[in-house]
């Protein structure tokens, strides 16, 4: 067997279209999932995994056998296959960009589509290092495929490498965690671990066990057409309507105006006619007393509106879609602590915090497996100035190797 390098796997996921699509009765959401899904079960097999299986639903489980005898926790590494619909995600060209100089990165020729310095500062830590970025047409799909790539990578030197001690290491990877199902059909007792690892996250170094308490909002305005000429008292304009319930929401509380464990309103749809306009929200808070505020708000404005302009006017529809997981890993901070040791024998600062989005790893928590999340060294997900660093991938194999020793030596 030839050993595949981290960025060997990614750059051959990254090529397979696995766009999930928000609002289907099916899990996958879409069935170019399973591309991806059988490819990572051939080469889990290929390279001597364990119990591999792809289920109905588009999961992949399989595991690596332990080499010590040791009575240790059985741990998991977990990431998922799909990528956000926020963004075109066929035909994915990644570019390399070797030996950065710390200058604006023109990602297409032919459109000019630049992403400059100035406006992502952070590219300054990656000067002399090799970054892969889109072709500015795509996403990347680092989110999650690199996560998939280094726990790849990662399994396959355990399996070559018997002399390193661990225990069992369980591998699962989910579709549809773009759109809030990535958990909804997990089997985490057949999945068979104790704790587990989402690698999941941003820039090297993350760890995050706290995360957002998250919910949608549909909004359904019903108006009333009738010719713009004898429109006087009898029209009502669902669009506009729809604009009015949306500027009185607290304009602060907007994604563009927050960080760090600020909570906010996202209207991420808005379609509609003078007849029915439709308004699509994402609430989010880490704190469960201000994120049950934000939808009793919510709630009161389509109460306002229906006393306003008439009952029914407004159909508002709340469904909760994961909580934050803090509660459930503070008993295991354990985690926390070998994650950070992994990564100062790594020669990686560690950096412990919250993220303001969320993971499978929240909804596995709830779900009796907790799971923080880790780094894939990635930035600016789901969009055309995504891109990833080749030396933080690879090192966030070392990483990922390094905790499964140190589960080991608990």
């Amino acid at each position: 067997m030839i050993q595949s390098t981290v960025i060997e796997r990614f750059l051959r996921y990254a090529a397979i279209d696995t766009q999930s699509k928000p609002e289907q009765d099916r899990i996958p959401s879409t069935q170019k999932q399973f591309h991806l899904a059988d490819l990572l079960a051939e080469e889990l097999k290929e390279m001597g995994a364990e119990d591999v299986k792809v289920s109905e639903n588009g999961y992949v489980y399989g595991s690596v056998p332990a080499t010590s005898k040791k009575g240790v926790p059985v741990l998991g590494l977990i990431a998922h296959m799909d990528t956000s619909p926020d963004c075109p995600g066929a035909g994915v060209n990644p570019q390399f960009v070797r030996n950065y100089d710390g200058g604006d990165i023109v990602l297409n020729q032919e459109t000019g589509l630049t992403m400059k310095a100035e406006d992502y500062p952070y590219l300054q830590d990656y000067v002399g290092q090799d970054l892969i970025t889109t072709d500015g047409t795509t996403l990347l799909g680092a989110d999650d495929k690199a996560g998939v790539a280094e726990i790849m990578a990662a399994a396959e030197y355990l399996l070559n490498h018997p002399e390193i001690p661990h225990g069992v290491l369980k591998i699962g990877f989910t579709p549809d965690e773009e759109v809030g199902c990535g958990a909804d059909k997990f089997d985490v007792e057949g999945f068979g671990a104790d704790v587990a690892y989402t690698v999941d996250g941003g820039v090297i170094g993350e760890i995050e066990y706290e995360n957002f308490n998250a919910a949608s909002a549909k909004v359904i305005v019903h108006g009333r057409g009738i010719h713009p000429g004898t429109a006087k008292n009898k029209m009502k304009n669902a669009v506009l309507m729809g604009m009015e319930f949306h500027n009185m929401l607290p304009a602060i509380e907007n994604p563009m105006y927050t960080e760090g464990y600020e909570g906010f309103f996202h209207l991420n749809h808005f379609e509609g006619s003078v007849e029915t306009a439709s308004l699509s929200y994402i609430i989010r808070d880490h704190s469960m007393t201000k994120f049950q505020e934000k939808k009793a708000y919510m709630q009161r404005v389509a109460d306002y509106m229906n006393q306003k302009y008439g009952d029914g006017t407004i159909e508002l529809t709340l469904r909760d879609s994961y909580f934050n997981m803090a509660d459930k890993i503070r008993p295991h901070m354990y985690l926390i602590d070998i994650a950070r040791a992994a990564m100062e024998e790594t020669e990686v600062v560690p950096l412990v915090t919250p993220i303001r989005g969320g993971t499978d790893g929240a909804r596995l928590s709830y779900m009796g497996l907790p799971c923080p999340n880790l780094c894939t060294g990635g930035h600016n997900f789901h969009g055309r100035y995504e891109f990833i660093c080749v030396q933080s991938m690879e090192k966030i194999v070392e990483i990922l190797v390094k905790i499964a020793e140190k589960i080991e030596s608990r």
